[in-house]
């Protein structure tokens, strides 16, 4: 009762049948009749004569063999041999040679006939004027009674020629492969698996390796479940280091500071707004200018300082330049040089307009010098001083109407202005309300000349005295320097980006040293930043502030920043060392944090928390709380891996932990249930899959395919722990009715696929994990099929010789083969997107040969 086929356990011999009323009932083949206790089959005579040469008699143990008049039984219990012979029979074993054999052997065929009992042969049986001849198939080899085959075992020479393993079957062999490799269809050789060519395979970059392979994830965010990417919280792990506040944002973080103080050039520290560093300059300002030639706009925004370059992928990029004002929102990560002595404290104008363009796809290009030329005879109409823009272009095709007409590329820009309000500029006659007022009326004209200028391709973005299209019309877009992204040069047949010290240059499409007073910390950007101490002397190609040197940090103060467990007033040299009860862990700090609850440190010039003498040493998995003067385990959703430690590190993305006092990322889990249901297609997921899921988690899906339609499920392979008896389980059935049909349950580990059809229209599936073991769960795919293929798929599915061949069951964890198999399943007129020969090399013989005969027998029944 509740048994069926689909249960390696139902226990019969031979043929498993499914009952109406539920269980199952076994069958014999023909020649064959059901044992007593229903499940084992015996031979009878009715098949190949019992394997009797002569009689056959039915009994309770099997078929027993006698012979004619004349002949006696021989010791194999089958054949029958003339009674004189029977005598010499006796005496073989005294034989002095083997020809002696070979001629009794020769005189016995003689006087026997394929008719009878196929001559004696094991296999395929002959006449020949001197008797049977008897011969066997490929794959084995005939023994000197003439007689028996004997199977070959292929694997003892060369193994097989087999790659990696061999495995020996009767008459034949099998060669499968390691891990991460998949058998080609010449069934003999190994080829590595790229993994990194399936969908979803790493959430950001994937590298592949010879049978493996591995996911790393972008600046800012780190992996968890084997594969997945999620931010990482920095502001968890010592406040980001800022000195007052932290804003965690996608990818990066930023410190903000308390009304009346800015930033520090090393993006950390608070300094006093009213104050400059020394040699300090205003950073020069981002310029929107738009003209008028002959009825056409144009517009250049020129970027000298703070400016920030990301190719998102190869149909968008992010640019930004100059400071946003930090209002509670934390930007995107900015290149911010120093404060500067000339910004207002009044509150800037901001602006978002979102442009688009026809027919143009976002390619960031050096304008032509032809064009370039014409633009130096325009007059400036309208002069726009901006403090920050962020401008977004992303293309996507916009598909025309009618079947064959091409589809077409359209981009949109979006871009946010920031225009400051200058206290100078507030008269008598006109008050700040006034004057901004003003300002927003400027911003908005130019805002719209920006729009016209936009439509009829004129808008360029000036860096480093190289003026670049925003988007190209897709001819202009091949035009490109052989064929590298913006920020990249062509150096020995491949895409290199520009280095850090170096800018992208458009003009001369070269990687050009930043010059001296200037440095740049991030690759493949435009310009290069002004240092701090802006008086143009230093080295060229600084890569970072530290390395920028100029007269002043030069030849007074040594070249660099201070080191960590140092601090001074602008964090270059010369610096003092941290006093006891204080660390730093960065250099070019301008403070030193306190250990906190009147803690003193083992010595000055301490760089870590850990370096403070706490009166308890916190493990893993906890944190120092320096109140209490108490270890507390890290909270749910958060770890810290390393000892003596005063924070617990939040964990990345949407994640969380299963308990408290987790020590490491990977205790971090995706409660989402994953997958994608298609009314064709679809699969369903168990949390962070490939990571372990995590510990009471409850899942449902609801397969709801269109009218006439069946679902066929593909369990490639599922890993629940039995340990758990059975704590852990996926069901999918009818509905959510205990008692509804049961299509597929299971809480074990199976290693091997299965294929089978659903036994409803519709299936309701659900995953329930308790606070046992948990395992790596399962990637479940589904295809919905016509019904009127019902029988031809059930026969398939229901056949051991699709799970017999490991190459087989390889076929069912491949999911690029699945995914072609349930292409064609779905919609089988896809069926001839597939020339014959990429089946052959996609699916291994046997395979096909097994498909092929059963979609014969399913088209042509009668034949």
């Amino acid at each position: 009762e509740g048994m069926n086929c689909m249960n390696k356990d139902h226990g019969c011999a031979h043929i498993c049948r499914e009952t109406p009323k539920g269980g199952v009932a076994c069958e014999c083949r023909p020649g064959f009749e059901l044992a007593k206790n229903q499940k084992d089959c015996k031979l009878t005579c009715n098949y190949g004569n019992g394997g009797c040469q002569h009689t056959c008699d039915d009994t309770d143990t099997g078929p027993v063999c006698g012979c004619h008049q004349k002949y006696a039984l021989h010791s194999d219990g089958r054949t029958c041999i003339e009674k004189d012979e029977a005598a010499i029979e006796s005496s073989e074993y005294n034989a002095t040679s083997v020809a002696d054999v070979d001629k009794r052997v020769k005189r016995r065929l003689l006087m026997e006939t394929c008719a009878v009992n196929n001559g004696g042969c094991d296999r395929t049986c002959k006449d020949t004027a001197t008797g049977v001849r008897c011969s066997c198939p490929v794959g084995f080899t005939l023994q000197p009674d003439g007689k028996t085959c004997k199977d070959i075992d292929e694997c003892l020479v060369n193994n097989g020629g087999c790659d990696h393993f061999c495995r020996n079957t009767v008459g034949s062999f099998e060669c499968s492969c390691q891990k991460g490799y998949k058998l080609l269809t010449d069934e003999r050789t190994c080829q590595d698996i790229d993994e990194c060519s399936f969908e979803r395979t790493c959430d950001h970059t994937c590298i592949n390796y010879p049978g493996s392979f591995e996911c790393l994830c972008h600046k800012g965010y780190t992996l968890y479940g084997l594969t997945h990417c999620g931010d990482i919280d920095e502001c968890s792990i010592s406040n980001g280091s800022c000195d007052y506040g932290c804003l965690n944002t996608m990818g990066s973080y930023e410190c903000v500071c308390p009304p009346g103080k800015k930033l520090h050039w090393n993006k950390k520290d608070c300094v006093e707004m009213v104050k400059c560093l020394p040699n300090a300059k205003p950073a020069p300002k981002a310029q929107l200018v738009c003209s008028k030639t002959g009825g056409i706009e144009s517009c250049f925004l020129s970027c000298p300082s703070n400016t920030l370059f990301v190719p998102d992928s190869e149909n968008s990029y992010t640019l930004s330049c100059g400071v946003p004002v930090q209002q509670g929102k934390a930007q995107q990560k900015r290149n911010v040089t120093l404060p500067s002595c000339a910004d207002s404290l009044a509150p800037p104008i901001k602006q978002k307009a979102r442009f688009k363009i026809k027919d143009a796809k976002c390619h960031l290009r050096p304008r032509s010098k032809e064009k370039t030329k014409d633009s130096g005879k325009q007059a400036g109409l309208d002069n726009c001083q901006v403090t920050f823009v962020n401008l977004k272009c992303d293309s996507s095709k916009k598909k025309r109407r009618g079947r064959k007409s091409p589809s077409k590329e359209v981009s949109h820009i979006t871009a946010e202005f920031e225009v400051e309000m200058k206290s100078e500029e507030v008269s008598d006659t006109c008050n700040i309300d006034c004057v901004r007022k003003r300002m927003e009326q400027k911003l908005q004209t130019a805002i719209k000349t920006l729009r016209k200028s936009i439509n009829k391709q004129q808008f360029y973005i000036q860096f480093s005295g190289t003026e670049y299209e925003v988007a190209q019309k897709p001819a202009k877009a091949t035009e490109g320097h052989e064929g590298c992204s913006t920020g990249q040069v062509l150096q020995d047949g491949k895409c290199v980006t520009c280095s850090t010290g170096t800018f992208y240059s458009g003009e001369h499409n070269q990687c050009i040293p930043c010059s001296p007073g200037t440095y740049q910390d991030t690759e493949g950007q435009l310009t290069c930043e002004p240092c701090p101490s802006n008086d143009g002397q230093g080295l060229a190609g600084a890569r970072n502030v530290s390395e920028c040197g100029g007269k002043f940090n030069f030849i007074i103060k040594g070249l660099g920043q201070c080191s960590p467990g140092h601090y001074s007033s602008d964090g270059f040299k010369p610096c003092r060392v941290c006093p006891l009860g204080t660390y730093q862990p960065e250099p070019g700090r301008t403070l030193c944090f306190p250990c906190g609850g009147g803690l003193v440190t083992k010595y000055e010039g301490a760089v870590s928390f850990q370096d403070c003498e706490t009166k308890v040493h916190c493990s893993p998995g906890h944190y120092y709380n320096s109140t209490t003067h108490r270890c507390i385990r890290c909270p749910v959703g958060t770890y810290q891996p390393e000892f003596g430690q005063n924070y617990c590190i939040t964990c990345p993305g949407n994640t969380s932990t299963d308990f408290d006092g987790s020590t490491n990322v990977t205790h971090c889990k995706n409660q989402h249930c994953g997958g994608e249901l298609g009314d064709y297609t679809g699969y369903i997921e168990s949390p962070n899959y490939p990571g372990d899921y995590p510990a009471n988690v409850e899942c449902i899906w609801n397969i709801n395919p269109p009218p006439k339609r069946r679902i066929l499920i593909v369990v490639p392979e599922i890993f629940l722990p039995i340990e758990d008896e059975c704590g852990d389980v996926l069901v999918m059935r009818k509905s959510a009715s205990p008692t509804s049909i049961t299509t597929y349950e299971t809480c074990q580990t199976y290693e091997r696929p299965i294929a089978f059809t659903s036994r409803s229209r519709k299936l309701w599936i659900q995953f329930k994990s308790n606070e046992g073991n948990s395992g790596k769960g399962f990637q479940v795919p589904y295809v919905t099929y016509d019904e009127d293929y019902q029988q031809l798929i059930e026969d398939i599915v229901r056949d051991g010789r699709l799970y017999a061949s490991e190459n087989h069951q390889e076929i069912l964890k491949d999911k690029k083969l699945i995914k072609a198999l349930f292409d064609v399943l779905a919609h089988p007129q896809n069926y001839f997107k597939y020339t014959a020969q990429e089946s052959k090399e996609m699916f291994p013989r046997s395979f096909i040969k097994l498909l092929r005969s059963k979609v014969s027998r399913f088209l042509r029944p009668y034949k």
